[in-house]
């Protein structure tokens, strides 16, 4: 029975290097040596099996979670995702009847739209709340720009 389990633990170990995301199998790997260990001690093949099952599970819960929050990707915001939550200023009228305004937000023009529907001057400074195709909503944060909006 060492055999075999020197087998499965090189089994395991081939499927956690073939494995993209890392930490798929080696908790397999650790029950595996110690099953093996157990079976050259001379113990019975229920313990052995036991033996591989309890240390295999004990591995995954007690240190999955921390494994999970050390190869979590961190995600960071690109491209329009990083303009919701950004200030800009209103440099044509908002109106969202009329359907135009526009705001200028970090060297950029989109065009906008009022969240709560209401007309915002220019000049205005304004938070972006969210993103609709090319339209970005925003809510006003301030009555005037101290800076002149050209």
């Amino acid at each position: 029975m060492t055999y075999v389990w020197l087998g499965l633990m090189v089994v395991f170990l081939i499927v956690e290097a073939a494995c993209p995301i890392h930490l798929v199998s080696i908790w397999f790997v650790v029950g595996a040596v110690v099953a093996g260990i157990t079976a050259m001690l001379g113990g019975q093949l229920w313990l052995q099996v036991l033996l591989f099952v309890l240390v295999s599970c004990a591995l995954l819960a007690s240190l999955w979670p921390f494994v999970r929050k050390v190869i979590k990707p961190k995600i960071v915001k690109t491209n329009v995702d990083g303009v919701i939550g950004s200030e800009g200023y209103v440099t044509e009228d908002i109106d969202n009847i009329e359907a135009h305004g526009r705001v200028k937000l970090g060297g950029m023009e989109w065009t906008a739209r009022s969240v709560s529907g209401e007309p915002i001057p220019k000049g205005t400074l304004v938070k972006v709340e969210k993103i609709e195709g090319v339209k970005v909503f925003v809510i006003p944060t301030k009555t005037k720009v101290t800076e002149e909006v050209s």
